[in-house]
């Protein structure tokens, strides 16, 4: 905090989240700023836009109202939509499901956010870095993050191929994970890096084997952003109890079996990371402008582009 004992950022925080303050021209008031210079100030310190944290913020806030109950109709308006059917698609988009699917569940809902600023109940914000040190910055949050981001610069990447491209086998016989089976292909690697989340997942959340037989790439480009806000999640709800050594019996398995948690989220990131090294370096050598884009898929450049 400044010497003066000002915390301007909580100040600008404040005036986004006020719930009179709907436009940019608003919380630029609020915060006895211009819209510009305040739009400017904000994103250097929280890595978000005014507009894009406050609704990002009145989602999750939405998510924890209705898993308490809250009506659909009730929570739609409380978030500023003039509609509930706009915010049910805001929300079908954010979150992967209905609004209708999230009532009476119990589990914190945020949304994936590189500044750890998330709506926190009843009505306060929850920011994951302490003074002392930056807890956003441990690696572990940093590969998190960065398998996301990374895995939706590949699968955008993949759509400058032909389907020949997309689906030639490039190392026959190459196995990952022996029970997955091989691995040839830039479309096989890139439907498992997705595939393995959701199955995982699946497992922790006690739920079925998912459908994992829509491998185009635009359903894997859905399929992802859609397990990626699940995935980030549930590694923070376990992060925040303390349960990296519980134990998950994974009954999707015959017979089943035990996993530590922490050594399940260990090992798809190990093998995300093989994967995705993999198919960046089947990319390159089939377009030539895809090297520059994509770069050396190192976490230290993908931070300093998000700085």
């Amino acid at each position: 905090m400044p010497k003066n004992g000002r915390d301007r950022l909580r100040e600008l925080l404040d005036a986004v989240l006020r719930e009179e303050n709907t436009t940019l021209g608003d919380m630029a008031a609020g915060a006895y700023a211009s819209p510009f210079h305040f739009a400017r100030q904000f994103s250097r310190g929280t890595g978000e836009s005014p507009v894009a944290l406050r609704r990002r913020v009145l989602l999750e806030r939405a998510a924890w109202e209705l898993s308490t109950g809250g009506s659909v109709t009730d929570v739609a308006f409380a978030a500023g939509y003039d509609s509930v059917e706009g915010f049910s698609r805001a929300f079908s988009k954010a979150f992967g499901h209905p609004p209708s699917a999230t009532t009476g569940e119990k589990r914190r809902r945020w949304l994936p956010a590189a500044n750890g600023i998330h709506f926190h109940p009843p009505m306060s914000l929850w920011v994951q870095h302490e003074p002392k040190g930056r807890n956003d910055m441990d690696p572990t949050t940093l590969l998190l993050h960065h398998d996301i981001d990374d895995t939706r610069e590949l699968l955008t990447a993949a759509g400058e191929l032909t389907e020949e491209q997309f689906h030639r086998p490039r190392l026959p016989g190459h196995l990952v994970e022996e029970y997955r089976g091989p691995e040839e292909s830039i479309a096989t690697i890139l439907a498992h890096l997705v595939e393995s989340k959701e199955v995982w997942l699946a497992a922790i959340d006690g739920e079925d084997m998912p459908d994992t037989t829509r491998n185009a790439l635009p359903d894997l480009v859905k399929r992802h952003e859609q397990v990626a806000v699940r995935w980030l999640d549930t590694v923070r709800e376990i992060d925040l109890r303390g349960g990296w050594g519980d134990t998950l019996i994974d009954a999707l398995c015959d017979p089943p079996e035990s996993f530590v948690l922490g050594s399940v989220i260990a090992h798809v990131l190990g093998y995300s990371a093989h994967r995705r090294y993999l198919v960046r370096h089947w990319l390159r050598t089939e377009i030539s402008a895809t090297a520059t884009v994509l770069g050396s898929g190192d976490p230290i450049e993908w931070l300093r582009r998000r700085g």
